[in-house]
């Protein structure tokens, strides 16, 4: 990361976000392209994958386990090593920032019959790891904690399949289940209470994995070999979402992005945006290895707030501080409810959002389970912080792109989590 402290964003001044851009590789099929590609019977390629720290934690942790990764320029080739083919790890694995890393990688090491500790910074010492310690622990692993958080130690071996039934919609608790399911004796089913991404199910059938999605309830049936994986990952669409979201508040904008995933799991920003006014077109869409992809083309537009589902808050939730921006320029009240999840993110991203977005003079209520923005505001440059999460980060440069003046952003460098570059990125759309 950078060591610089304060980025100071300026008043976009009528410099519309113009030209064409390719995206970073998607982090949430990057993390799982290298996991099961891991697992799998011969050597995978991907290409594209997500350059961010996340992603390089997934790489070293896999690396300490024993698998083969070669870097060729713009690819990986992984020698996969099977179902329950890692080895014990001489040190502990650190997930750095990343929970979806560590609740996946859990999954997998629940399968193999050594002990292997994780652990990652201090933002993900504070994240809840309850949710997946349960169902490992009743097919058959044992998982110790420090009260539900890392450090992790798990401690795996045989596993039996069970039915487990999430509290709440969770992509990263499914997938550690599935993953255990893999190597476990038997049918592993999970019923959700609602739709969650599903890059782990498409992935899986694309590699020949014995798989059955009906809705909500997805079953695997172990154990199985999994086909190596020939993958280009496509442009992550939580990172599209920036600047989608400036092209339509920033006056003479017209921007190309290229070859960005459109799983309908993800891509509920851009419906709400759609609902909102935004003028966003798709072309040149295809599909590969069952994950949808195309370009879109998006400009300034003016926009009305909105009311959210609880099925679009589930599909959105990544880019939900990046709505209260919008929302904050569009005419009416946005609300929304039922996303409590994002208490437990890298940082509390309700309050975050909320603190930074009011010190720019925004009309925005906290909730316990959400916000209520009253638009249309007029910003002003002030102090806004990263909170040390990638996400808020992102979310509050646009914001400042908005506002009059000048606004400091503290601690920006929290974007290389998850888009390095993302500055310099921005700041050529706008004068390129």
């Amino acid at each position: 990361m950078s060591e610089k402290d304060v980025l100071t964003i300026s008043h976009s001044e009528g410099n519309g976000l113009t030209g064409e851009m390719r995206l970073p590789g998607d982090k949430s099929i990057s993390h799982r392209a290298l996991l099961l590609g891991s697992l799998a019977e011969g050597k995978s390629t991907l290409a594209h994958l997500a350059p961010g720290e996340d992603v390089r934690s997934t790489i070293n942790c896999l690396r300490e386990l024993g698998v083969p990764l070669v870097e060729e320029e713009d690819k990986f080739v992984i020698g996969g090593q099977g179902l329950r083919g890692f080895a014990e790890p001489k040190e502990k694995l650190d997930a750095g920032n990343s929970g979806t890393l560590t609740r996946l990688i859990a999954g997998i090491l629940a399968t193999h019959p050594f002990k292997a500790e994780i652990d990652g910074d201090d933002s993900l010492r504070s994240r809840p790891m309850e949710r997946i310690i349960d169902p490992l622990e009743a097919m058959g692993a044992k998982l110790d904690s420090r009260e539900g958080s890392l450090p992790l130690v798990v401690t795996g071996g045989d596993l039996l399949g069970i039915e487990y039934r999430p509290r709440v919609a969770s992509a990263q608790v499914k997938s550690s289940i599935l993953l255990a399911g893999l190597g476990a004796s038997g049918k592993t089913t999970v019923v959700e209470p609602g739709p969650s991404r599903d890059h782990t199910e498409l992935m899986l059938e694309a590699m020949g994995y014995p798989i059955s999605v009906d809705e909500n309830r997805i079953t695997v049936s172990g154990p199985h070999p999994l086909d190596p994986l020939e993958l280009k990952v496509p442009g992550d669409f939580s990172s599209a979402g920036y600047f989608i979201a400036a092209a339509c508040l920033i006056e003479g904008s017209q921007l190309t992005i290229r070859d960005v995933g459109l799983n309908e799991t993800r891509t509920g920003f851009l419906e709400l945006l759609t609902e909102m006014g935004a003028s966003i077109e798709l072309t040149n869409s295809e599909e590969h290895n069952g994950e949808p992809r195309g370009d879109l083309v998006v400009s300034r537009s003016d926009l009305t707030g909105v009311k959210m589902t609880e099925d679009q808050v589930v599909k959105s939730i990544d880019e939900l501080p990046l709505l209260a921006v919008v929302a904050t320029q569009a005419e009416g009240v946005t609300e929304v409810r039922g996303a409590e999840e994002l208490r437990v993110k890298e940082t509390d991203r309700i309050e975050a959002t909320v603190t930074n977005l009011k010190n720019l003079g925004a009309d925005i209520e906290e909730l316990p389970d959400g916000f209520i923005v009253r638009g249309r505001n007029k910003l002003s440059g002030g102090l806004v912080k990263s909170f040390r999460d990638h996400r808020i980060a992102m979310s509050a440069a646009v914001a400042a792109l908005v506002a009059e003046g000048e606004t400091d952003l503290v601690e920006p460098e929290w974007v290389e989590i998850s888009y390095p570059g993302f500055f310099e990125t921005m700041e050529g759309l706008l004068h390129g």
